[in-house]
């Protein structure tokens, strides 16, 4: 909701305006944390400093955390941030929350070596994967409860929260909707707005690949996507406005294709505004990728970062933001879940699809090529 994670294109300004903070003098990151000298910026897990009392020792030493591309409100990063920071006493600076995905990793090239350089990434899968030779491996205590589909086997990258495609709408403005053709109907008039251009922003992306799956389109077919988007414009339902919760809140877009979770975080604020995952078509989920940058000027921080994430206490946080974390199934089992939380999450009726990165490749490059020409 302007929040729109962008994994494509990033936008050069966003990073001039990074390059301008980036005025600090060169850290290194052969800080030597732990027992028997070890370096924080080599080790993969916590035993490599003897512990987690040992790691938190070590980052409270660096005293200092750089992240990237969270908004406070995406998720529940906000309060994740604030927490960890209290927890710790560790500062966290916090550059360009609205940044893509790609400007991240533009980031820490740019910046590599110099103490303002992102310690850690959230990803879109596309950009995730197509940078692995920047991380450092690590394995968090809670290695076990993720699955392995879900991690690269050294720890390189883990996928951290994610959701399933979904469409918000308020009731007192518009019909109730179950499924995705629901939005034709003529009281959708001007009402249906995107989040983002899916060209370049994941969610719009997979706003795309819901209707291509609803519409007789596949995870390799994502021209069904596009007809049905343009068909929502010739009848004037579909609105180029990028939903933000000002324009939710005034009735401006009231109805909007986002991850569940955010638009679950509207309902927190705008009682009518209800989350549906659509039924008809396959649920189109989507989990981000979490990384420790190689070159971390804060290498346990990074680390330490990683293991609050992936706590209890982490994972209950994301679920708070409306997200479902990659543990959640673990812990629901140990009992360890936010209860009312998880059991609130929308409902999920069918087998989630999920585009490999192939798959992925070349659904944008149909993007690329049709979607300004067809829809504008």
């Amino acid at each position: 909701m302007q929040l729109t994670r962008l994994t494509g294109v990033a936008l050069a300004a966003s990073m001039s305006i990074f390059a301008l903070s980036a005025c600090g003098p060169p850290s290194s990151s052969d800080n030597k944390s732990g027992d028997g000298g070890t370096k924080a910026a080599s080790a993969t897990s916590s035993k490599d400093f003897g512990g987690m009392d040992a790691l938190v020792k070590a980052a409270k030493a660096e005293g200092e955390l750089n992240v990237i591309a969270l908004p406070p409100t995406w998720a529940n990063y906000g309060e994740i941030i604030k927490k960890f920071s209290d927890k710790y006493g560790i500062k966290v600076n916090s550059a360009q929350p609205d940044a893509a995905s790609q400007d991240e990793i533009n980031a820490a090239k740019q910046l590599k070596g110099k103490s303002t350089a992102p310690d850690v990434f959230d990803l879109g899968q596309s950009v995730a994967l197509a940078n692995t030779d920047m991380y450092a491996p690590y394995q968090v205590e809670t290695w076990a409860d993720i699955p392995d589909g879900f991690k690269e086997a050294s720890g390189l990258w883990v996928n951290d929260y994610g959701g399933y495609m979904s469409i918000g709408y308020n009731a007192d403005k518009v019909p109730a909707v179950t499924k995705l053709s629901d939005l034709m109907d003529p009281k959708f008039k001007g009402a249906v707005a995107l989040n983002g251009d899916p060209t370049q922003a994941g969610a719009a992306f997979s706003g795309v690949m819901m209707a291509a799956l609803a519409n007789g389109g596949s995870a390799d077919d994502i021209a069904p996507g596009v007809n049905f988007f343009q068909k929502l414009k010739e009848a004037g339902n579909f609105v180029a406005v990028d939903p933000t919760p000002a324009t939710i809140e005034s009735g401006q877009t009231p109805g909007v294709l986002d991850w569940d979770y955010l638009n679950a975080a509207e309902s927190a604020k705008l009682p009518s505004w209800k989350v549906v995952i659509p039924s008809d078509g396959a649920p189109v989920a989507g989990y981000y990728f979490q990384a420790i940058n190689k070159d971390a000027p804060h290498p346990a921080a990074a680390r330490l970062w990683q293991e609050y994430l992936y706590s209890d206490e982490g994972q209950n946080l994301w679920l708070a933001g409306g997200a479902r974390p990659i543990r959640g199934d673990a812990m629901a089992k140990a009992g360890t879940i936010d209860k009312a939380k998880w059991d609130a999450l929308p409902a999920v009726a069918g087998t989630p699809v999920t585009p490999s990165e192939e798959q992925n490749k070349a659904a944008a490059d149909y993007l690329a090529k049709n979607w300004a020409k067809v829809v504008g």
